[in-house]
């Protein structure tokens, strides 16, 4: 029998049943299958087709909607994620950050605030900004606006960081907000400085060539369709499939 596109293999399921809600045995009402749904959500962010043209095998489509959206609010697909990226290389750390474009009917939502999309000169964007560990797989996300300083995207990504060098290009070259909280960590910045600065401050230029680490999981993430355009009108719930298509790529 042949596989099912985009079908998670037995040993990729077991590897996450047990983090969901409506397990068996688990309090609430069981779902009839757990592993359909979810099967059915990493379709619809792989292909980027709507949710109302899931394959009929899934079951009607507002159900799934519904229950991924009630997952992305209860911090379901955060958690998967998170547990999976717990066992990281933590011999240094890349941050940067990556734009895609939003559908133009994704920008419903704005009237219930920002839901992370601005408005720049290719149109409306949203800016992803990551965290990766020293083998290139992510490790956090944080949502802003397309036209955001990457430096928000740091003053979140940056706590909490156990990494023992930070590699990160010049965008990130910032004393109080990045090169500050760096050495009250004992944590080693490898940042290129910016041209203006009176003194140059040195950087390991061998290991900095190591960034590109984080470019190659944006282009992993982004072979998910509906990631490389925004497909979601709540931030929360593009966040979510984020997270979902980063525990794919775990999960591999």
């Amino acid at each position: 029998m042949t596989p099912r596109r985009h079908a998670l293999r037995d040993d990729q399921w077991d590897h996450i049943k047990d983090l969901l809600p409506d397990r068996p045995g688990h309090v609430g009402v069981t779902a009839r299958d757990n592993r359909l749904f979810v099967e059915a959500v990493i379709d619809r962010y792989r292909s980027g087709i709507p949710w109302r043209d899931l394959s009929a095998r899934f079951g009607d489509f507002r159900v799934v909607h519904t229950r991924f959206s009630r997952w992305a609010r209860g911090g379901v697909w955060q958690r998967v994620f998170e547990h999976l990226a717990a066992d990281a290389d933590n011999e240094y750390a890349v941050l940067d950050s990556t734009i895609v474009r939003a559908h133009q009917h994704r920008a419903g939502a704005q009237k219930k605030g920002e839901q992370a999309i601005g408005r720049s000169k290719g149109g409306l964007s949203t800016k992803i900004h990551a965290r990766t560990d020293a083998l290139g797989n992510p490790t956090g996300f944080y949502l802003t606006g397309g036209r955001a300083s990457d430096l928000v995207g740091a003053d979140y990504l940056l706590v909490g960081l156990e990494a023992e060098a930070l590699l990160a290009d010049k965008a990130y070259d910032a004393d109080e907000r990045v090169l500050e909280v760096l050495k009250a960590s004992g944590t080693v910045a490898v940042i290129p400085p910016k041209r203006n600065r009176l003194v140059q401050r040195e950087y390991d230029k061998e290991l900095y060539k190591a960034r590109h680490l984080i470019e190659n999981c944006f282009s992993t993430i982004k072979q998910f369709r509906a990631i490389a355009t925004r497909h979601d009108k709540l931030a929360r719930n593009f966040l979510a499939g984020v997270h979902l298509a980063s525990a794919c790529i775990l999960l591999n």
